[in-house]
């Protein structure tokens, strides 16, 4: 028996996908804090998280045969699927991809569950990372998530600017 590729798994969508691994993790979570602390097994999981998504960027840029901000705003129906974000994009470009989400199931699924802080970790801190992984270049700034209580999140990647030759 071969174990499924993360292709195989997002066909069943991410926002299920996550749903699924939420209710696997919140209660080992909970049960590791009790038994070593709170913030130390916040902090192993974020960090977790963090080197997984990482690992899934380059394997997304790997998928899509390239890594450049158009390639990467080609993947973003993995995420949308089901309804689970609903976007305004407000820049697309070679140098920059911008949009706002307005309406995440994430959050919405996060909560529900009790577990809004658990949700940030889970989902929202992977964003950095994978566009890192995604491609090293490319930096994402993001001042506020509806996972956080704000009206929307804003997604703003960017590529960085190399230093002229000599400078």
């Amino acid at each position: 028996m071969s174990l499924p590729t993360d292709a195989e798994l997002n066909a069943i969508g991410v926002l299920r996908r996550r749903t699924i691994e939420a209710r696997i993790v919140a209660p080992l979570v909970e049960a590791m804090a009790a038994e070593f602390g709170r913030e130390r097994v916040l902090e192993v999981t974020r960090r977790t998280i963090i080197e997984l998504a990482r690992a899934q960027g380059a394997g997304l840029a790997a998928a899509c045969g390239g890594n450049t901000l158009a390639d990467f705003a080609g993947t973003l129906d993995r995420w949308t699927a089901d309804d689970a974000l609903r976007t305004d994009v407000l820049e697309a470009s070679p140098e920059a991809f911008s949009y706002n989400v307005t309406r995440c199931r994430y959050a919405e699924m996060y909560r529900e569950l009790g577990i809004p802080e658990l949700g940030a970790i889970l989902s929202c801190n992977r964003d950095a990372a994978l566009i890192e992984g995604f491609n090293p270049e490319v930096r994402l700034t993001r001042t506020q998530t509806l996972m956080g209580g704000a009206s929307h999140c804003d997604f703003r990647y960017q590529l960085a600017r190399r230093p002229a030759p000599g400078t």
